[in-house]
This record gives C-alpha cells, sequence and structure tokens, in this order.
C-alpha cells in the first residue's frame, strides 16, 4: 500500500510539472513577434511587436518569430 502512495504522489509531480512547463512554453510563444510573410512574393510585408523594447522590422527579423502568409 505505501508503494502505491509514493507512486502516486511522483505521478502527480510528474503531471504539475508537465502542465508548468507546458503554460511556460504557451507564453513564450505568445510574445513571439508575429512576421507576415506575402505569399506570392514570398517577402516580408510587416512585423509586429509584442514585447517592450523591441523594434524588429522586415529588415532586423528576430532569431523566432510566429510566421504568418497574407496576400
Amino acid at each position: 500500500m505505501q508503494n502505491i502512495y509514493k507512486s502516486s504522489i511522483v505521478l502527480w509531480f510528474l503531471v504539475i510539472a508537465g502542465a508548468a512547463f507546458a503554460a511556460k512554453v504557451s507564453m513564450d510563444t505568445l510574445m513571439l513577434p508575429d512576421v507576415y510573410v506575402s505569399y506570392s512574393a514570398n517577402e516580408c510585408v510587416s512585423v509586429s511587436n509584442y514585447e517592450e523594447g523591441d523594434s524588429y522590422s522586415c529588415e532586423n527579423l528576430p532569431s523566432k518569430y510566429n510566421h504568418h502568409w497574407v496576400k
């Protein structure tokens, strides 16, 4: 019975740790800049910055961003 109790504690710890990790990753993804790329020309059209202090543009693209196709 004691082994089952210990196993359930470890399982709940892993579930909570996994949920916290997923929340952190999703929040980091939400704060990435959005880069809008023309579908026909395959060129950057505009960049939306969300973090305060970010000044990315089509000439200065970030290393990681959310990619959006536009007309």
